[in-house]
């Protein structure tokens, strides 16, 4: 062995680099405030491993990066452990950054002659932040996509070159495949090869001027072996242990639903690494001292004062003005990131758009598996064409502004106002049927309360002839409700349903006969001189995809209606889109069902 490294040694003096790199002399001993420059170096290096491995199972473009995530989180051996390591290992960077900084800045180890080294140390301050934020958009899901729009917005406000330097970096006049595919050449190839030789610049400056030490000394210069090593190791050992704790806590890196252009995301933000920057650019007064261009003055300002410190610290109070101006920048961006974690934290909107997402992403693994992978059409094909995930979109757009859905607009929003037409959560159930049936409920804001109705003979026959009606005979009305409520077969009653046939078949004739529901409404049977909508099919999805379309044909409201649109009939939405809203509606959102009728749909 001896004589194997005798000859490697004469081939590359081997022996001469290791004795300088263990035995550099580190004035004063070894100390913890030194770890940091090792800590970010071997913080780098898991980088570029991880780094290059999931770059093997990735694919960069609009229609398979989200895909190859998926693969890589959901299905390859160790893959989340991979993507979780990298994930919370960038996040471990931005801090120990920060924290090498500091360091740097209070033992003065940015003054003369180590003005160069301390400039590289802010090109790898930026190199960093670059890679954080071309990482994020590389999921393709909906957070990466959204924190990386608002990131890109704002360099369309440099002067004079903005929309120009905008539509280079994102490759096009919108987000699509080419701004993923350059933030990928960015993220895996020219930033990391840039951030490769700053490195090995700023190490070669750091052997040549050596430790700066904080005067006085603690004690008498030692070599870097072993003392300073082994502080490096503990402190090495101590990042991988904080990073495998994240990964395994949080099961590696979050994965959000793919991204969709078409629809906004309220939770769109940034990591929180750049969360104070984000709140920072609300600020009233940014605007009126900079307008519009006071996301770009300020920080270039910030960056500037950073770079020129070694030159302010010749002054006789210069170092103390640096100290200061980094206490009250840390100081203010930790106060900024509070501010704008509390401010999410009581957000409405933004916790219903996140608790949305996380279900999206929770819906489309779980059609993924029922499906037994992802069809053609894509994990975005499967999302959309999801009862479960589009039909509350729908609800929003184009039913909200009357109907509520459990009290909110489907998405967890309260709307302000009063509803206008009756809550739909729980449609067409037993309970549902029972409740609207009710005197005492039936003109409340959840069911006819804010419509014309209130005024109409449905609600005068529940409140003044049928509870006498159903006082003669309870088990009667027991039994009309749940053969009304039978017609719809919803998924959710279909066990009590087949066990109570009998009693469904009772009650459809306690529905004609002792109830006279037929004097106003068809059951079972044509009748062209009723003038209320149908109860044949009530609620079914036939029944509910029919009155989405156009809730004035004679099968429902007819003239009657009360400013409900035709949907389907007017263009607003497609056939496909009404049998989603009525799919969810109902409950008929199995996955099992939803992944097969969806996987046969054949890609665009």
């Amino acid at each position: 062995m001896k004589r194997l490294v005798d000859w490697i040694d004469d081939r590359t003096g081997c022996r001469r680099l290791v004795r300088e790199a263990l035995f550099e002399s580190v004035p004063g001993g070894a100390r913890w405030r030194y770890i940091w420059g090792s800590t970010l170096t071997f913080c780098f290096a898991i980088q570029i491993i991880t780094g290059l491995a999931l770059w093997m199972a990735y694919s960069p473009s609009a229609s398979t990066a989200w895909e190859s995530v998926y693969y890589i989180q959901h299905e390859l051996a160790g893959g989340w452990i991979l993507r979780g390591i990298h994930h919370f290992t960038a996040q471990a960077m931005h801090v120990l950054l920060v924290l090498h900084l500091l360091q740097v800045i209070v033992d003065g180890a940015y003054r003369a002659p180590r003005e160069v080294n301390y400039w590289f140390g802010i090109v790898l301050l930026a190199l960093t932040l670059g890679l954080g934020l071309t990482g994020y958009l590389l999921p393709w899901d909906q957070k990466g996509y959204g924190a990386t729009k608002v990131a890109t917005n704002l360099v369309g406000l440099v002067p004079f070159v903005g929309a120009s330097l905008q539509k280079l970096v994102i490759g096009g006049a919108d987000y699509g495949h080419f701004t993923l595919t350059r933030f990928f050449a960015l993220h895996a190839g020219i930033l990391p090869g840039a951030m490769i030789v700053a490195i090995v610049a700023h190490v070669a400056l750091f052997r040549r001027h050596g430790i700066t030490a904080k005067k006085p000394l603690r004690g008498p210069d030692a070599a870097f072996w072993p003392d300073q090593v082994l502080m490096d190791a503990v402190a090495c050992l101590a990042v991988l242990a904080a990073v495998m704790y994240l990964t395994l806590r949080h099961h590696g890196a979050e994965l959000l639903a793919p991204a969709n252009p078409s629809e906004p995301f309220n939770a769109a933000r940034p990591e929180w690494y750049f969360l104070f920057l984000f709140e920072f650019l609300k600020l009233e007064v940014l605007t009126r001292l900079f307008g519009h261009h006071g996301a770009i003055v300020v920080p270039t300002l910030v960056m500037g004062v950073l770079a020129a410190m070694p030159f302010v610290a010749r002054w006789r109070l210069g170092h103390r003005f640096n100290l200061g101006f980094l206490g009250i920048l840390l100081a203010g961006a930790m106060a900024l990131t509070v501010r704008s974690l509390n401010k999410d934290a009581n957000n409405v909107d933004y916790q219903a758009a996140l608790d949305q997402a996380r279900f999206e992403a929770l819906r489309i693994a779980e059609m993924i598996k029922a499906n037994g992978g992802i069809p053609k059409i894509g994990a975005s094909g499967l999302l959309h064409n999801d009862p479960a995930t589009a039909g509350p979109k729908l609800f929003v757009q184009h039913c909200a502004s009357c109907h509520r859905y459990a009290g909110h607009d489907g998405l967890g929003i309260v709307p302000p106002d009063a509803p206008g037409a009756p809550d739909l959560h729980g449609f067409a159930t037993r309970r549902w049927l029972a409740d609207f049936l009710d005197a005492r409920q039936i003109t409340n804001h959840a069911f006819y309360g804010g419509t014309k109705f209130r005024d109409g003979k449905m609600v005068k026959y529940v409140r003044e002839k049928l509870p006498k009606l159903a006082a003669r005979d309870t088990n009667a009305f027991s039994a009309m409700i749940a053969a009304v409520s039978a017609e719809a077969a919803l998924p959710a009653q279909k066990g009590i349903d087949a066990r109570e046939s009998a009693m469904i078949e009772e009650g459809r004739k306690h529905t004609r006969e002792t109830f006279g529901c037929t004097d106003c409404h068809a059951f079972r049977k044509a009748d062209d001189d009723v003038s209320a909508p149908e109860l044949t099919g009530w609620g079914s999805r036939e029944w509910v995809i029919g009155i989405i379309a156009d809730p004035s044909h004679p099968r429902f409201y007819g003239k009657k209606n009360d400013r409900m649109p035709a949907l389907v009939k007017d263009g607003r939405i497609s056939a496909n889109e009404a049998g989603l809203l009525a799919d969810w509606l109902r409950g008929d959102i199995d996955a099992l069902r939803v992944a097969r009728a969806v996987g046969n749909i054949p890609a665009p």
